[in-house]
């Protein structure tokens, strides 16, 4: 099992890591969480600047393919590494993790599902040092609201697609 924050990533001192969760009413699967994620308006914009400075486009199918398993890569991710419950995609240039897991939440009376999303970032060597480099630093406050805001995003997105 993949379990991210004892990974690998998340036990480098020289990387950064992340988990944001947040908790849903119902039953939620994998497939779910990945086809709401990555399809809430807020990931849209995010696919439209990928596909812009990228060029690698991707589409409302190919997070369906992903999410149902039948594909291993997405707009810039390569899937790493999965199971039932969670995925961990890397990125073309290998530097970055993106993380989602799905878990059991509160009473078991009242069904409710832990929407997990980390992500991880891996140091370079440049001069001699390895570090995450200047452009990381001055983006991650952006990174960590960013971050809580696609996890809010998709959940309401589930919710819509519960009613």
């Amino acid at each position: 099992m993949i379990k991210y924050r004892d990974a690998r990533y998340s036990n480098d001192a020289r990387a950064y890591t992340d988990c944001f969760v947040t908790e849903v009413t119902g039953e939620f699967g994998l497939a779910d969480f990945i086809n709401a994620f990555y399809t809430t308006w807020l990931f849209k914009l995010e696919r439209v600047i990928i596909q812009v400075l990228a060029r690698r486009p991707s589409t409302d199918d190919d997070v369906a393919r992903l999410a149902d398993g039948v594909a291993e890569t997405f707009a810039v991710w390569t899937v790493e590494e999965r199971t039932p419950a969670q995925v961990l995609l890397c990125d073309a240039r290998g530097r970055t993790r993106s993380w989602l897991m799905v878990e059991p939440a509160g009473d078991p009376a009242q069904t409710s599902t832990c929407l997990l999303f980390g992500s991880a970032v891996t140091p370079v060597t440049a001069g001699g040092r390895t570090e995450l480099g200047m452009s990381f630093r001055l983006l991650l406050p952006i990174h960590r609201v960013y971050s809580r805001l696609l996890l809010n995003a998709c959940k309401a997105q589930l919710l819509r697609t519960r009613r």
